[in-house]
């Protein structure tokens, strides 16, 4: 049974973290996955039965290390809530659907090539797919403060409890998180290849590698999308409570207020400890394989957080592919679950590194059931564990020095992006 969660006021939201717009962990798929002969021929069965083709757009935010250099956390929600819902808005109206719960600066939506009975606009055309979408940047940056960068693939994907996985989704993901910069848009060959002959879009090759969906292609200019009605009635799927929306937007349309922004801020956030722990990858013979085998390996990570949570003062926030973030009251009780995870996933010889931080956050369940998280703890987690751990290592953030034993630690300085980082290694 999950714990109950901390005490106090808690509104989701994050950013800044792969995996921004996933669901929770398709558990009943991986039940029917572990009842099989969990062969490559049994992969493909069961994946065949949730397969779907059509165009995946996914945007990524631009520039958010530099802005929370200056504006506090609530801020940057606010600046990264306008975007998401012009994208919304444009490709909603076009017939596309909202991927996930949009929680972090990653916003998703999938343009299906069947056609619903309940749908009069039918599939999406990649014309007007790609004149919406030069229209939401133009919106973006007449609009907001921050810029974002959309890729876009046409594909086959595997939907499983509301989300896009496979080999092509992680690809179109990495593409426009990692290979993208504010105002732009990356879209595979097979997006090209859809446009008519005559088409009247400015595209460029993008230069480097070839990504695992082939070339990549910047939009540069086009016809902008006319006569379609944006879609402003309707919300894209927000992660925070009414109330504190209706806080977030007061806050984005008086940017100046630095009064209601102190206000905010004492009133949502609380000084929490954050555990993030990414697990070792699953080496498969194809990627249906290696899905499945992901998703079982996570389903183990869950079950044995479960299992070594304490009763009370903490709280299984999210399993999102091969990471998990909890969240603690205080810091000792997070160090000692820290290990005790690292020695249970190893008796399932799973190997992960862990880190973690503590500072002030926001979280709480989001209007569709879970939990979500955001703050600076969960992005020095990240930095620590992600991007310089090393796999069956536990790191603690500097700042819970004075708050536990530092027995079989050492101490670690790193510079990254010209930042030095100083924390603990055990």
């Amino acid at each position: 049974m999950a714990s109950e969660p901390p005490t106090g006021a808690y509104i989701p939201g994050r950013f800044d973290t792969a995996q921004g717009a996933a669901t929770g962990l398709p558990l009943a798929v991986i039940e029917q996955w572990r009842s099989t002969g969990q062969s490559s021929t049994d992969a493909q069965r069961l994946l065949s039965r949730h397969a779907t083709r059509g165009y995946n757009v996914v945007s990524d935010s631009a520039g958010l290390t530099k802005l929370s250099q200056r504006l506090g956390l609530l801020e940057v929600l606010a600046v990264i809530d306008r975007p998401k819902r012009i994208l919304y808005a444009y490709t909603r109206a076009i017939g596309g659907e909202a991927v996930g719960v949009w929680a972090a600066d990653n916003a998703q939506m999938f343009h299906s090539d069947t056609t619903d009975t309940a749908d009069t606009t039918g599939p999406t055309d990649a014309g007007v797919l790609l004149s919406a979408l030069l229209k939401v940047q133009d919106e973006i940056e007449r609009r907001c403060r921050a810029r974002v960068g959309i890729g876009v693939h046409h594909g086959s994907f595997y939907d499983l409890a509301g989300g896009l996985y496979g080999a092509e989704a992680d690809a179109i993901e990495d593409i426009a998180e990692n290979h993208t910069e504010g105002g732009e848009i990356a879209v595979t060959a097979p997006v090209v290849d859809r446009l008519p002959r005559d088409h009247s879009f400015v595209i460029r090759r993008k230069d480097g590698p070839e990504s695992p969906v082939g070339a990549v292609y910047q939009v540069l200019d086009g016809p902008r999308l006319d006569g379609v009605r944006p879609v402003e009635d309707q919300r894209y799927p927000i992660p925070y409570s009414a109330a504190f929306y209706a806080d977030l937007l007061r806050l984005e349309h008086s940017p100046e207020d630095v009064e209601l922004a102190e206000r905010l801020t004492a009133e949502h956030l609380q000084h929490r400890t954050v555990v993030l722990v990414e697990r070792s990858v699953a080496p498969a013979e194809t990627p249906e394989l290696g899905l499945l085998r992901g998703l079982a390996l996570s389903a183990v990570m869950k079950e044995t957080g479960l299992r070594l949570m304490p009763a009370l003062g903490a709280v299984e926030i999210k399993i999102a592919g091969p990471l998990a973030i909890y969240l603690f009251e205080h810091p000792g009780p997070a160090v000692r679950f820290a290990q005790s995870l690292r020695a249970g996933l190893a008796e399932h010889e799973i190997s992960c590194r862990i880190g973690v931080a503590d500072g002030p956050v926001l979280a709480g369940e989001t209007p569709g059931g879970g939990w979500d998280i955001a703050g600076a703890p969960v992005n020095l987690a990240s930095k620590m564990a992600q991007d310089l751990g090393a796999p069956g290592r536990v790191y603690l953030s500097e700042a819970l020095r004075e708050h536990v034993h530092l027995d079989g630690f050492a101490a670690v300085r790193r510079t990254v992006s010209g930042v030095q980082m100083a924390y603990f290694e055990g």
